[in-house]
């Protein structure tokens, strides 16, 4: 069943943003990590653009959710087709967004390709979001792709940089994972 939601803008500047308001939950993750897929499956619609070539998502896309909550698409980080100069306004924007004392962001999913785990670039976004005391979730996307012994190692080798915290498997194909990370959702952006 599709959850009631609607695209709100792109933004591609911080002057852009819509106002603080509602709850936002902001999806971070490398190029090509499956961003768009969990939205469109959380949504249980197509609204945000998938591709197989990294660097689709070009701008800040807002979406308001059952009139309760923002979510908000980020461009992945890392590798894109795309100049560097533009990749480089894309990174401009990201880190706007996220430095903006907005205090309405009550939530980041960090999206891990479950296939090739922890990426430097990705250690060192989860760095900056405990510097800068932003609350995070991690999900393991793509784990469709594993069989019980890779999603084992994988698993572990995740933990190991990420002891604790909220860590849950996300398949595109099966819909693993889509309640949980709804739950946790409904319970960070309700306090």
């Amino acid at each position: 069943m599709a959850t009631p939601a609607k695209f709100l803008l792109s933004a591609t500047a911080p002057a852009q943003f819509p106002p603080p308001g509602l709850p936002e939950v902001a999806f971070l993750g490398r190029s090509n990590v499956g961003k768009s897929t969990l939205l469109n499956t959380l949504i249980g619609r197509k609204m945000a653009f998938t591709s197989n070539t990294p660097g689709r998502t070009q701008a800040v896309n807002f979406f308001e959710i059952d009139g309760r909550m923002l979510f908000v698409d980020l461009p992945g980080y890392g590798f894109a087709k795309a100049p560097k100069s533009v990749s480089r306004g894309w990174q401009e924007v990201i880190d706007s967004y996220l430095l903006d004392d907005r205090k309405c962001l009550k939530l980041c999913v960090l999206l891990l390709d479950s296939r090739r785990g922890w990426m430097e670039i990705d250690i060192q976004l989860k760095e900056w979001l405990e510097f800068h005391q932003r609350p995070y979730m991690v999900v393991a996307t793509k784990v469709d792709k594993l069989n019980q012994k890779e999603k084992n190692a994988s698993q572990k080798a995740i933990r190991e940089r990420y002891p604790s915290g909220s860590l849950l498997w996300f398949s595109g194909l099966s819909g693993q994972g889509v309640k949980e990370i709804w739950q946790t959702i409904w319970k960070t952006t309700a306090q």
